[in-house]
């Protein structure tokens, strides 16, 4: 069954929602193509995800597109990869901007071509003023890597003396982290089978419902999301309270509301 805006409360369902894309290169091989195949087809379950989490009111999506380990791959499809990123910025990102879809980039892009940091810039640019889904593409990116940039600049601002060591706090922290202007990580998905989240948005992952798919991404449609939602709307979320606790808590808001 397809999850609707109207089939739970909306009060239920994730703010943020994360992705680790993975299969596409053994989807492809499945099917006895080349890898980049695979990837190419990843491309329409992209587009099914931006469209669903746009119907359902999902105020974030952040899509794990390239990490910093993916520099380790064979060169062919790194180049393929880089190709696919610059066509879909090409093709898509009018479109994204017309269902008043706000793109971001998350990651060390510097190592990119030139032009294709100048696409990231003009997508961003174009979308920046857009108010309704934020779709965040982690491109180049790593948590490791988030935290370390994140400690740098605070870091910075102790040697100039704008701030004391004692001001390194979670929260100060936490403002230095990419999309630190967004709501919390509430559900992180991996498709293709694998139990681990590859060093992808370590911190913001902290208190998220994981959830793993043997669905490998290109046939993650929306009824495959529907079943991921399904499961995170089912789930008790205590953040370290008890479930009496946070039973107690509820009873007392819809007292007071």
């Amino acid at each position: 069954m397809i999850l609707t805006a109207d089939a739970i409360s909306q009060q239920s369902l994730p703010k943020h929602v994360a992705i680790i894309m993975d299969g596409n290169g053994r989807w492809a091989q499945a099917r006895k193509r080349p890898r980049a195949f695979g990837h190419k087809k990843g491309v329409d379950s992209v587009r099914s995800a931006v469209q669903f989490c746009s119907k359902l009111g999902i105020e974030s999506l952040t899509l794990f597109a390239f990490s910093s380990e993916n520099w380790r791959r064979p060169e062919d499809e790194v180049s393929t990869l880089m190709e696919l990123f610059l066509f879909v910025l090409s093709k898509e990102v009018k479109k994204l901007h017309k269902n008043n879809v706000k793109l971001s980039i998350i990651g060390d892009i510097s190592r990119f071509p030139a032009g294709l940091q100048q696409k990231v810039a003009d997508a961003e640019q174009l979308t920046e003023s857009n108010t309704g889904l934020k779709l965040n593409i982690a491109a180049n990116y790593g948590g490791r890597w988030d935290i370390v940039q994140a400690t740098q600049s605070l870091a910075q601002r102790v040697a100039s003396g704008e701030i004391q060591p004692t001001d390194i706090t979670e929260e100060a922290l936490s403002s230095q982290l990419t999309m630190a202007d967004q709501s919390p990580l509430d559900l992180l998905i991996r498709t293709g089978g694998d139990y681990r989240i590859s060093n992808f948005l370590l911190w913001q992952a902290a208190y998220a419902e994981l959830y793993f798919t043997e669905t490998l991404w290109p046939d993650f449609n929306e009824e495959a999301f529907s079943e991921a939602l399904a499961c995170y709307v089912s789930r008790e979320r205590r953040f370290g309270c008890t479930g009496e606790q946070i039973k107690q808590l509820l009873a007392e808001r819809k007292t007071t509301s």
